[in-house]
């Protein structure tokens, strides 16, 4: 699973862009989630701040994030900051609501759980807010 907490910047408005697929992403995979992420920003100009995931440095992803700088600018978090990531808050929201205490057989359940939980974030924007604020990041 992927999540990208989304703010408007003047704060008038938070999102929750997310993205599932059953393997692991890799460089590839996560440029299809970035190319997602600009339709579902309707090619807004973004900021986007990532930890420090090797795929988030291959010589591929930087290729690719070479050629989209007229609509994304990247910040990476320092190393071992994971609390500075507003993302955060959703997985530890989800995992102590939808995913409390789960046992299902599927992966295709435990994913339907988190769909569940995504779909409630995403009718509570005041909770994108409070995972920004959480991590000490203002707007």
């Amino acid at each position: 699973m992927a999540g990208i907490c989304c703010y408007a910047p003047d704060g008038s408005r938070a999102r929750l862009c997310f993205h599932a697929q059953p393997d692991s992403y890799n460089d590839h995979t996560l440029i299809e989630v970035l190319k997602q992420l600009r339709r579902f920003l309707r090619g807004r100009p973004a900021t986007l701040i990532w930890d420090n995931l090797p795929s988030h440095h291959s010589r591929v992803m930087r290729d690719w994030l070479t050629s989209q700088r007229h609509w994304l600018q990247v910040e990476y978090l320092p190393a071992y900051a994971h609390d500075l990531d507003p993302v955060e808050g959703l997985w530890a929201n989800l995992k102590g609501v939808e995913l409390a205490n789960l046992t299902r057989d599927t992966v295709a359940e435990v994913l339907a759980a988190a769909q569940q939980g995504v779909a409630r974030v995403r009718r509570e924007p005041a909770l994108l807010f409070s995972f920004l604020r959480h991590c000490g990041l203002g707007l």
